[in-house]
Order: structure tokens, then sequence, then C-alpha cells
């Protein structure tokens, strides 16, 4: 397995991939299809607020993560969100996940002072497999706004 940056060429199987998994329980609402191209070409142009990875097995995507780059005020520096964190059901309980958590953590720790994540309060392997990998509760009640664009 590889992990490499996103591309465009892999559009139409993450499309399909992030459809799947913003439909699924791991997450506490939906997001439409033209949402989540938009997220992809955002991820793929110069963008400097998201990036995205690919967990690569025999030319197939069997993983990927989002991650928003942000700055924190709390802790002096570029925070970190891993806003998506999906492996292809098939290929669940196989690393993968931890994989792909362990190459964003390297990749960032020298950069950020800190990596979050939101993980929904049922998602009990998410959960096992967070704190696993040295993640804890930030014991904030997370809040927001949303401003009426595409849903």
């Amino acid at each position: 397995m590889d992990i490499r940056k996103i591309t465009i060429a892999d559009k139409p199987e993450l499309l399909k991939i992030m459809t799947e998994f913003y439909n699924s329980p791991a997450l506490l609402h939906h997001t439409p299809a033209e949402v989540l191209s938009r997220v992809i070409d955002d991820c793929i142009s110069d963008m400097p607020y998201i990036d995205g990875y690919a967990a690569i097995s025999d030319d197939k995507i069997i993983g990927y993560t989002m991650l928003s780059v942000g700055y924190s005020t709390e802790y002096g520096g570029i925070s970190v969100m891993i806003e998506d964190l999906c492996v292809i059901p098939e290929m669940r309980g196989n690393g993968i996940g931890k994989s792909l958590l362990d190459f964003v953590c390297e990749r960032y720790k020298s950069k950020a002072a800190r990596i979050r994540l939101e993980v929904a309060p049922d998602n009990v392997g998410a959960i096992k497999l967070y704190t696993r990998c040295g993640f804890s509760d930030i014991n904030y009640r997370q809040m927001g706004k949303i401003f009426d664009r595409d849903f």
C-alpha cells in the first residue's frame, strides 16, 4: 500500500467513496455529491487550506483522508483538522486507517502545533482506532453556524 496526494485522476473513484462515506452512519448529516465534488476540486487546486491523501493498493483507492489547515491561537501554531478518514468497507481492519493517521501525524508533526479530529459518539470502532493512535478527548462542545450555500 502507498499513500500519496490526491490527483485529478482520482476524482471519479474518490467521489464514489466519499458519497458512500457521507451517507453512512459515521456522519451526523449527509453532504450532497456536488459539494463533495467541489471539495475534491479544492483539494487538488492550489488552495492552501485543504490537503488530501489516498491510500492506494493495486491501483485502487482503498482509503483516503482530507485535512483542513488553519491556525490555533490556543496552541500558537498551525492546527490540522482531520476532516475525513475513510477506509472502504471491505478493507477495514487491515491497519489502513492507522497507516493514514500515522502518515498525517508524521507529515505534519514539524509543521503543526496540533492535529485534531471529530468523531460521531456512537462510532466505537473509530474511537478505538483514534485512542490507540494517541488521540484523546478534547472536552470542548463544538458548535457551528452554517451559511446557506449548497445545502
